[in-house]
């Protein structure tokens, strides 16, 4: 069968291949395949040459302590209280000293029934009058000598709340302190100012809230107008009144800064009694730093008029409470005219405060101690209020005869508890602290939790400083010339002085030990007054990487560097003999150190007594407490210092932020604010208050820093 012939071919049937396309097509695909592999290739050497450089380093790790649960029961309410004997503190809990119970606890306290959380809804308990002072030979001192008028003692109330954490450093037992209270707003800042309106001389903050019971510290009395108040002639009368319960009067000098001779006349040396009938009282000074334009908002008032009060008048005239005032303009015409220095003083404090302050410059702490090495360290003067806070203090002292002590204190420094039971513990405490061994304990924290009882402790650090441990840092310190080492000192008895070459310190009149350590069975130095006192550890800054270690000028550092001690935050307690020591170092001998090294090296060069007082100190988060013992004490030997790994190496300081005091804590103006009744973070206030456990209540706490507190204020009519 022939096969039928095809017809003619449609012209679509068989369409040309587009090669023209597929060519251009494949083209642009590889040179974008190899663009994107030069690309990569070209970010990937980039990437690697920046981390060898270091240029470009992966973010790190957020520190540990963060993973570690919030407390909960430091803001528990004045209807919960119960006391200390019968609390069972949230925090440090021996049966949850590791991280996985701590974090598996947290949880479950989240997922408990509402029931099993809440309180029993209770009366407002009735508060008590807390008087810690002797008043047996103090002639009653008043605020207005002609009405008679004074400020009623605080109001406390038995017990804390419950569940309240315990202090993870420090103690009241040692103290002797009262830790058996505590202290509500009203309670501890009523008496000045606050919770009363302006129209009465209050501070119209603090009228909302859980207002229960908040008159009871004034017992029916009338609130304190303090627009009538003149605390220098308060505190001045309250002195003459008791003038016969301290040591006599030395002639003084001239009290302006404007005498710049280093030493005074002869006639001019103290000319106290050798003997005396009855035990007379030391004067002391409580010195708080502040600037000229410094602006003074009501909560700074409340702390300003506490200290006057509690350590003033309230003791009869222990405490006399200066300003020492930093004008920060060099070219105001302060110390060439009298008119002008009286106005700026003026000017500088509140009117209830005018007549207790001091004027000082830069520029004259330069002419008071000129010829010192301008080392500009760090990009910051000598002279400076950074680096040498203590050349305006020393010279204040020398100028100063008539006190033995001098506090230097801050303006945001807060404390809970009542001021004069602080000072006076801590003081008495410390005189009687015996020197052997005083050093190595004062370069450590004291952990009741992992350390036990005070004796324990210092048993324990015998052992460590005697002994040595096995930390990886002491394993150089028999290999001579090793970088950041230095040879193994035993226990410190005495004077230790630099021995760099052309080195010299006046030592004449330098305690010297009475014996040597074996044979001092803990008794030299009982009854000593001291001469420093700090409420941080007096740590060793060699070998650590503490920023501001080797700020130190005048000495011959070519060899390495002089002894040294360093206490964080510069409040403290200092004896006229040590402050007198350090205006002769600085104004004759040309040395100095950066403003928290300088009192506590120059104490150990002349064998001054320096005592570290482990007040009470509270963290805000549940740390393992034998984790936390070995992040504060992990220097050298169990110290705070010594060794890289210190606490207080620039790196490491961040585990301090959760911390009641230090620079940059963020704990306690947290808390304080909280105690004021205000909200942080979105908790606390108002509501919480009243439909809870009622306002917050506090033991004595000394916090640091608590800063730029905004009170809420009454509104008045026409505001």
């Amino acid at each position: 069968m022939l096969r039928r012939a095809s017809g003619p071919r449609s012209a679509t049937s068989y369409p040309l291949p587009p090669r023209r396309f597929t060519r251009y097509f494949t083209l642009i695909i590889v040179l974008i395949l190899v663009g994107l592999g030069l690309t990569l290739a070209r970010l990937s050497a980039l990437s690697e040459a920046s981390l060898r450089s270091g240029l470009s380093k992966p973010p790190p790790p957020p520190p540990t302590w963060e993973s570690f649960p919030f407390l909960k029961r430091y803001h528990g309410g004045i209807r919960t209280l119960v006391s200390r004997a019968d609390n069972k503190p949230e925090y440090p809990d021996p049966e949850n000293n590791t991280l996985e119970p701590t974090v598996q606890q947290d949880q479950e306290q989240q997922t408990a029934p509402s029931e099993e959380k809440g309180f029993q809804k209770r009366d407002m308990p009735q508060g008590q009058r807390f008087d810690p002072v002797d008043r047996n030979a103090i002639v009653e001192c008043y605020l207005d000598e002609g009405r008679k008028s004074n400020i009623p003692q605080l109001l406390a109330y038995p017990g804390v709340p419950k569940g309240f954490p315990d202090p993870i450093m420090g103690s009241y037992e040692i103290f002797g302190m009262n830790d058996n209270v505590c202290f509500d707003r009203y309670g501890r800042l009523g008496p000045y100012g606050l919770g009363y309106s302006k129209r009465w001389g209050g501070s119209g903050a603090g009228m909302d809230g859980h207002r229960e019971g908040a008159d009871q510290v004034w017992g029916g009395k009338t609130e304190i107008d303090y627009r009538e108040v003149n605390w220098a002639q308060a505190q001045k009368k309250c002195a003459q009144k008791n003038k016969g319960r301290f040591k006599p009067l030395p002639k003084t000098r001239n009290h302006f800064f404007t005498d710049m001779a280093v030493g005074g006349p002869e006639d001019e040396k103290s000319k106290r009694e050798e003997k005396q009938e009855k035990k007379l009282l030391p004067r002391q000074a409580v010195v708080i730093r502040t600037w000229h334009d410094y602006q003074y908002d009501d909560e700074d008032m409340f702390y300003l008029r506490a200290l006057v009060n509690e350590l003033s008048l309230q003791s009869g005239g222990e405490y006399t409470v200066h300003f020492l005032v930093h004008v920060k303009d060099n070219d105001m015409p302060i110390w060439s005219d009298d008119f002008t220095y009286q106005r700026v003083l003026n000017d500088s404090l509140p009117l209830e405060f005018r007549g207790m302050g001091t004027l000082w410059s830069e520029r004259q702490m330069s002419l008071i101690y000129g010829g010192i090495a301008e080392t500009n360290y760090r990009g910051l003067p000598i002279h400076g209020a950074y680096r040498s806070t203590n050349m305006p203090l020393s010279y204040f002292a020398h100028m100063h005869p008539e006190y033995d002590f001098f506090w230097h204190w801050e303006m945001d420094i807060r404390y809970t508890g009542h001021f004069y039971h602080l000072f006076d513990k801590v003081g008495k405490w410390a005189d009687q602290q015996p020197r052997k061994g005083l050093w190595e304990r004062n370069g450590r924290f004291y952990i009741p939790s992992e350390h036990g009882s005070w004796e324990d402790f210092k048993q324990m650090v015998r052992v460590q400083t005697e002994h040595g441990t096995a930390h990886k840092a002491a394993m150089y310190e028999k290999v001579s010339g090793t970088e950041n080492t230095q040879a193994r000192i035993p226990s410190i008895w005495g004077p230790m002085p630099p021995t760099g070459e052309g080195d010299s310190i006046e030592a004449e009149n330098d305690p010297k030990p009475p014996t040597t350590p074996d044979k001092d069975n803990y008794s030299w130095g009982v009854g000593e007054p001291a001469d420093f006192i700090t409420f941080n550890p007096l740590f060793d800054p060699h070998a650590t990487n503490w920023i501001l270690a080797e700020d130190v000028t005048g000495y011959n550092t070519s060899a390495g560097f002089p002894p040294r001690r360093t206490a964080i935050i510069t409040a403290s307690r200092l004896s006229h003999r040590l402050l007198e020591t350090m205006h002769r170092e600085t104004a004759l001998h040309r040395h100095s150190m950066f403003s928290e090294m300088w009192p506590g090296s120059c104490a150990l060069h002349h064998g001054l007594k320096a005592v570290y007082a482990p007040h009470p100190v509270y963290i805000d988060r549940r740390w393992p407490t034998s984790y936390l013992a070995a992040v504060f004490n992990n220097g050298l030997h169990g110290a705070a210092g010594g060794a890289r790994t210190s606490v207080f190496s620039d790196e490491r300081q961040h585990n301090f932020l959760g911390t009641s005091w230090y620079y940059h804590a963020g704990f306690p103006g947290n808390l304080w604010k909280r105690w004021l009744g205000y909200k942080v973070d979105g908790d606390g206030g108002e509501m919480e208050e009243v439909e809870g456990e009622g306002r917050m209540c506090l033991p004595g706490m000394l916090l640091h820093p608590v800063k730029h507190v905004d009170l809420i204020y009454e509104h008045r009519e026409g505001e």
